[in-house]
């Protein structure tokens, strides 16, 4: 059910009336990221002045490969941002072409929606350091962003589908119930997240993703 749903939703990603929000979302992520990486190195520049012209070399070396790994550091907590302010405009566009006869989903008030986008993003940073920090030990980052924003990931994308049919409670106890399901639906998102240029697609892929599954989740009847 899970690889059927993630094929399905990047071909829906990539299917044109998706195709203003990929290119609104992408603008908005670039330009940010953009101008934290003029910022970074604007910061780095004010502190690599040194008297030898190879020491200075080296250091802006160490100061770019630094400076990149921080960039792809930020790309999960952006991407969590932006699908905060895409969500129900993506989801609406689901709901309507692939489930026609299903009642259509709430949009999510903006302050409600705000909260959870803040909530989400903090936690995303708290995680991805602690996996920056372990960065130095082979294997071991890889397995903690994966788990982590698996976890995060699957929750955040999976709770923001659901809360468009039910109340805050009921979705909690949908995710719980299902919890190894979504577990597994955010590997596939953080999946996407770890693939290069692939990664700026996540928001609108999360979301049509965890919509499917969701709605393949709530029409499962409940346990005795």
């Amino acid at each position: 059910m899970l690889l059927e749903n993630a094929s399905r939703a990047f071909k829906q990603a990539l299917s044109k009336p998706f195709r203003s929000i990929f290119w609104r979302s992408l603008g908005l992520t670039l330009l940010l990221l953009v101008g934290v990486w003029i910022g970074l190195q604007a910061v780095l520049a004010s502190f690599l002045v040194v008297p030898y012209p190879w020491l200075e070399t080296a250091l802006s070396i160490i100061a770019g490969f630094g400076s990149f790994i921080f960039m792809g550091f930020l790309i999960a907590p952006v991407t969590a941002l932006f699908a905060a302010i895409f969500q129900d405009e993506i989801a609406e566009k689901v709901e309507r072409f692939s489930y026609p006869d299903d009642p259509p989903g709430r949009s999510l008030p903006i302050g409600r929606s705000i909260v959870l986008a803040v909530k989400f993003v903090s936690l995303v940073i708290i995680v991805n350091l602690a996996a920056l920090v372990l960065l130095l030990v082979p294997g071991v980052n890889l397995i903690i962003f994966f788990i982590a924003n698996g976890y995060l990931l699957g929750r955040e994308f999976f709770e923001f589908a659901a809360l468009r049919f039910h109340g805050e409670q009921e979705v909690k106890q949908l995710r719980s119930r299902h919890s190894t399901t979504v577990f597994f639906g955010g590997l596939v998102i953080a999946g996407v997240l770890a693939v290069p240029i692939l990664n700026l697609l996540t928001p609108i892929f999360a979301t049509i993703y965890m919509v499917h599954v969701h709605k393949v989740l709530a029409r499962e009847p409940l346990p005795a």
